[in-house]
């Protein structure tokens, strides 16, 4: 059974659809990278997976469990909504990072405030398992720096940690790297290649080609709103079905 299960989803913004009937499976342990022009509809699926908005139609489940069906009310109130989140981290393209707070601060932030609704883990747990996080993401050295004292690179790396703090299913990635030079796309690419090693269950926005096609076990192409090819990266990429998909492609591989 599919850790994830898409069915249906739509989503309008005014007269404007921008996704239309998008569904999708992914297995446990296993990497989605979505690829599209700008406006394809990619980001705005994300930020549907992840409840930031809401879909007009479509059911999502994780594990399955129904999280959101747009014809089930009881599945639209904000409370639901709240705890559903928590099944997905999200990692965005500017970082979005506290200025006001450390490395540190970033990571466990989100920890800290579950658990004064729960009090199941102490301080020094959270504060351990935040280093632990950023140890993990080759910034040891860094939990005592606040962003702006980070290059890009190494924001992103935080805002990666703060996104496996609260130990999501699921890992959402939105362009991580389209605010990075070259040399700092590296270091956030290594990162999340270490994730797909680990069996971390991802779902990758990205117009990184050759990234897609290496460390993803599967590729949509979205087109429109649209779903227009999907399947093993080396077949979508390297041998794209539809002609939709090779105009795209070609810029990338011409």
């Amino acid at each position: 059974m599919a850790l994830l299960d898409v069915q249906n989803i739509e989503k309008s913004f005014g007269s404007t659809k921008v996704l239309q009937d998008i569904s999708f499976s992914l297995e446990q342990g296993k990497t989605l990278s979505i690829i599209g022009s700008s406006g394809s509809g990619k980001t705005t699926l994300l930020r549907c997976l992840n409840f930031l908005e809401r879909p007009d139609a479509g059911v999502i489940s994780v594990n399955g469990e129904i999280l959101f069906d747009a014809h089930d009310t009881s599945t639209h109130s904000d409370k639901e909504i709240r705890k559903r989140r928590l099944h997905f981290g999200m990692v965005f393209q500017s970082f979005n990072l506290f200025p006001q707070y450390t490395a540190l601060q970033n990571v466990t932030l989100a920890r800290e405030l579950k658990n004064k609704e729960k009090k199941t883990e102490t301080q020094e747990e959270i504060t351990a398992a935040g280093k632990a996080l950023l140890k993990q993401m080759g910034l040891a050295d860094r939990a005592d720096h606040y962003p702006h004292q980070l290059s890009g690179g190494q924001q992103q790396r935080v805002a990666i940690a703060r996104a496996l703090a609260l130990q999501p299913d699921i890992l959402c990635f939105d362009e991580p790297t389209s605010a990075l030079d070259p040399e700092l796309t590296g270091e956030v690419l290594k990162v999340i290649r270490q994730l797909a090693d680990d069996h971390m269950t991802m779902v990758i926005v990205t117009h990184e080609m050759a990234f897609a096609r290496d460390v993803a076990d599967q590729v949509i192409f979205m087109d429109g709103g649209f779903i227009i090819e999907q399947g093993d990266p080396q077949d979508v990429i390297n041998n794209p079905q539809e002609e939709r998909t090779k105009q795209f492609l070609s810029r990338y591989n011409g």
